[in-house]
């Protein structure tokens, strides 16, 4: 019985003592020269085959002008396996060949079926399916586990507050001895069928400021519009809503019925070792200044979330929120109050479907009223943009930033410049296109950018041409699956070409079609599931892949980051194959093949040649 075998990797760990027992007596080990088929296409495999020492391409062979080849898939060393879908289906789909003396442990086919049949998470990880392997990676990854329970701490786990309620008759003196007395500065009122909420500065502002009676009810000062969330929601939710919508307390409702409050001291108290107290800075920040050291930090943030093995998407929403707010910030810092309902400030492409984390090249734009007199405009905007670029936002290679005069824009022009672009095939201008309808609006007056954009949404009406046309974009960069050999020779891809686009663009075109609102990709899947216009499957596959392309992407932006003098990766879509591990080599192969299926469902809607 070999003993050389290594249990504690995945997916051999999911099995039960008994179950590993089983495997160790049924192995067997295998030597192969170089040159020799270890598995040829069409043939019975003996089994799964898992590699001690040596190396192993997979490849398909193919006829063309010169006779018979292989195009190489992939490559396969120390400790990875392989072969375990030919076994589940009887016969070996591809051709596995040993590129130099190899030595495998063989696991045999009658074994991996009993085990498959007897352990369910042994059996989901050999499925190939993204979603569950990738699950199945968090939910066995010791090393972040800690941090994950962490991350995934429920609103309704410890922080709620009970709520203080009081009869909407009750006047200012009467509440200010009650808050008093409760040791609180908040406190709901109920009127009617509503809960309005009062916090210790709407009475000092309504008693000093405005002098209003102290026998005033103080229903008359309370605030109605309430933002509320789920106790089932994530804790983590509420600090990124709190962040975005300003505010320091949100009410807790469960099916129309109040349960609490929650207090954004609480939030951070609870998250208080883990540098979440930037939005607190950014928020306290009074001067450019003060706002420049705040957002200093939010590079180490990015590593502190990064290191704690803090899942990606929550990772960018909380420093979308962050990056909003800083913009939003230094926008009422520097633009004359007077000319703030005017104007909006829009973000996009990445930074505007907020699946931007590492500080990247400034995409922004300003919509104006028609007819806005403004002398300042000009010298204002550039000194906006060159704040950012202080704060570490570089320059848009592209000059897509707020200080060249072709992104500021009345809100006639956009509209215009939109409905060119859209009936532009040329290059640039589709480019452009792209990038807009991924923007949102961070500060000034939203109305200016939700009228250009529901004009937009109006003139697509059944438009296929156009979203034919549109969709093909993300059909340009080939997938790298047939390459990947050959590239891991050279040790790094392109991961946004060839895996982040494709799906970027392709759900875009499917979220423009449907007129749904969501700029964020994870958002728009979702969305296109709950419509019913995209299978849950199908959805949560594409979901996965597109945040690991991220994920795997950051952590090696932030290595090169680290590296250079001015703290910025210069090549942030590159990945270095030969830095990943093994299960992140098998589950970015993975990704690229749900990438590839959606392509073809994109073909195929949208009527495209095959590419």
């Amino acid at each position: 019985m070999p003993t050389s075998f290594k249990m504690d990797n995945l997916p051999f760990s999911l099995l039960t003592e008994s179950e590993q027992a089983t495997l160790r007596n049924h192995l067997d080990i295998a030597y192969f020269q170089k040159g020799e088929v270890v598995m040829a296409a069409g043939s019975v495999p003996e089994g799964v085959h898992v590699i001690l020492k040596g190396r192993v391409s997979e490849s398909e062979s193919r006829d063309d002008e010169s006779g018979q080849s292989h195009q190489v898939y992939v490559h396969y060393e120390n400790e990875d396996y392989f072969g375990a879908w030919s076994a589940i289906k009887g016969k070996a789909i591809h051709n596995f060949i040993a590129e130099e003396e190899t030595i495998c442990h063989i696991i045999p086919t009658k074994t991996v079926l009993d085990l498959v049949s007897t352990n369910a998470l042994f059996a989901d990880y050999f499925q190939q399916n993204l979603a569950a392997k990738t699950e199945i990676v968090e939910q066995h990854s010791g090393e972040t586990q800690d941090m994950a329970e962490f991350m995934l701490a429920r609103v309704g786990e410890g922080v709620i507050r009970d709520p203080l309620i009081v009869l909407e008759e009750t006047t200012i003196k009467e509440a200010t001895l009650f808050m008093r007395e409760n040791q609180v500065d908040c406190f709901l009122v109920k009127r009617g069928t509503r809960y309005g909420m009062v916090t210790g500065t709407d009475l000092l502002n309504a008693a000093v400021v405005s002098e209003m009676p102290l026998t005033t009810p103080v229903s008359e000062i309370a605030t109605y519009r309430l933002i509320s969330i789920h106790p089932d929601d994530y804790l983590f939710n509420a600090l990124v809503t709190m962040t975005r919508q300003r505010i320091e307390r949100v009410v807790v409702m469960k099916e129309q019925e109040l349960i609490g409050i929650v207090d954004l001291t609480d939030v951070l108290s609870f998250f208080s070792s883990h540098s979440h107290v930037i939005g607190l800075r950014i928020e306290r920040a009074n001067t450019v200044e003060d706002l420049f050291i705040a957002a200093s930090g939010l590079n180490e943030l990015i590593k502190s979330l990064v290191s704690y093995g803090v899942k990606t998407r929550f990772a960018m929403d909380l420093l979308s929120a962050m990056n909003g707010r800083v913009m939003a910030k230094l926008f009422e810092m520097l633009i004359p109050e007077d000319m703030q309902p005017h104007v909006c400030l829009i973000v996009m492409g990445s930074e505007g479907r907020g699946e931007q984390i590492m500080k990247t090249d400034q995409d922004n734009a300003i919509i104006h009223r028609d007819g806005l007199v403004w002398p300042q405009m000009s010298q204002t905007l550039q000194e906006f943009s060159n704040k950012l670029i202080e704060f570490g936002y570089p320059p848009c290679p592209g000059n897509i930033m707020v200080s060249n005069p072709y992104w500021v824009n009345s809100l006639g022009d956009w509209t215009q410049k939109l409905a060119d672009w859209s009936s532009s095939w040329e290059e640039q201008d589709q480019m452009n296109l792209a990038i807009a309808v991924d923007a949102k609006p961070v500060a000034g007056n939203p109305a200016l950018f939700k009228a250009g954009r529901n004009w937009f949404f109006k003139s697509l009406k059944n438009n296929d041409l156009f979203f034919s046309h549109f969709a093909k974009v993300a059909l340009e960069f080939h997938t790298p699956l047939t390459l990947f050999g050959n590239l891991k020779d050279k040790g790094q891809l392109d991961i946004k070409k060839g895996g982040i686009f494709p799906i970027v663009h392709g759900v875009r075109t499917l979220a423009l079609e449907y007129r749904i609102l969501a700029t964020n990709t994870f958002k728009r899947i979702e969305a296109l599931v709950e419509a019913g216009i995209m299978e849950d499957k199908h959805g949560r596959e594409l979901s996965e892949a597109l945040g690991l392309f991220i994920q795997l992407r950051l952590r090696q932006q932030i290595k090169r980051a680290e590296e250079e003098e001015k703290g910025i990766d210069p090549t942030p879509n590159t990945l270095d194959l030969q830095s990943l591990h093994k299960m992140d080599r098998e589950l970015l192969r993975d990704a690229f093949h749900v990438v590839k299926g959606f392509k073809k469902h994109l073909e195929s809607r949208y009527h495209l040649g095959s590419r």
